[in-house]
């Protein structure tokens, strides 16, 4: 029966400064972009031409291509492979990494990504002040503060993707699955043991708060079992405990695990769940 182990908090480093400035001018692959040499031109034309990366207009522009290329020659991405899942704001697909490993690429949608959605997670977060409405600055702003929250994340003792590598709207991050496909979530299996599960969940949300972050879109359908360990994914939309919606995103929070676990035969209340995650239970058991 997975007991759905807890990483050791000795494992984990002191949580990053959760001011720390995310830079959201142009990169490399810009440049690369707008010289458009002929190694990147052949680069690209042979990424449109693979057939398992399902290349899509909405999704690929020729930045897009240089965000690719720039990871490919810094040996983050090796090669590519097919895609995990399509979403309105990103796709996701596989590739094998530096020393064989087998990474996810999440390519962001600079085009078709909800700005509104967006903005409403990054207006107040003091990361990112001063970005403006520029649409493409969103867009790069929100890749580059779902690397920071995975990175703090990891930092404060919870399980999730590590990520490796940022570039533009490209994130290349650990891949939870194996050679049967990606990691189930918590929607898609059955809990032997829903109390131990709803406890690392709780933990996690705890240490994440400990940390200055509310995830914002916590349900079970980003909690996911990969071995015998629950990893929390999709920080992307995760804010500092400084911005103005942080607490009605922690009751919403709250209130999708209490649910989900009272389904599961757990009784658990949101209200429970919170003052545990705030502190006022103190060190108490649940």
């Amino acid at each position: 029966m997975p007991e759905y182990r807890l990483l050791d908090t000795d494992e984990a480093e002191h949580p990053g400064d959760e001011f720390e400035e995310v830079e959201i001018e142009d990169t490399e692959a810009d440049r690369i972009a707008r010289k458009r040499d002929r190694e990147f031109n052949e680069f690209r034309k042979r990424i449109k031409d693979t057939e398992q990366f399902k290349v899509e207009d909405s999704v690929f522009d020729d930045a897009t291509f240089g965000a690719l290329y720039k990871l490919v020659q810094d040996g983050h991405i090796v090669a590519f492979g097919g895609p995990i899942s399509t979403g309105k704001e990103a796709n996701v697909y596989t590739a094998l990494g530096d020393e064989d490993t087998e990474v996810a690429v999440k390519v962001y949608r600079i085009n078709a990504s909800d700005f509104t959605d967006m903005r409403g997670y990054l207006d107040g977060d003091p990361r990112f002040q001063g970005i403006g409405s520029d649409k493409k600055k969103v867009v790069l702003a929100w890749v580059r503060k779902e690397f920071a929250n995975l990175s703090r994340a990891r930092q404060a003792g919870v399980l999730v993707p590590e990520p490796i590598a940022v570039e533009r709207n490209v994130l290349v991050m650990e891949y939870l699955g194996t050679e049967e496909g990606r990691a189930k979530r918590l929607s898609e299996v059955n809990l032997e043991n829903p109390e131990t599960a709803y406890e690392v969940v709780a933990e996690y949300m705890r240490r994440l708060h400990d940390a200055g972050l509310v995830h914002g879109d916590l349900s079970e359908y980003n909690l996911v079992v990969h071995g015998d360990h629950i990893y929390v994914i999709d920080l992307g939309q995760a804010v500092t405990v400084h911005h103005p919606n942080a607490e009605e995103f922690l009751d919403r929070d709250c209130e999708n695990v209490a649910a989900f676990f009272g389904r599961q035969g757990h009784d658990v209340t949101a209200d429970e769940l919170k003052s545990y995650i705030v502190g006022e239970d103190g060190e108490d058991e649940f």
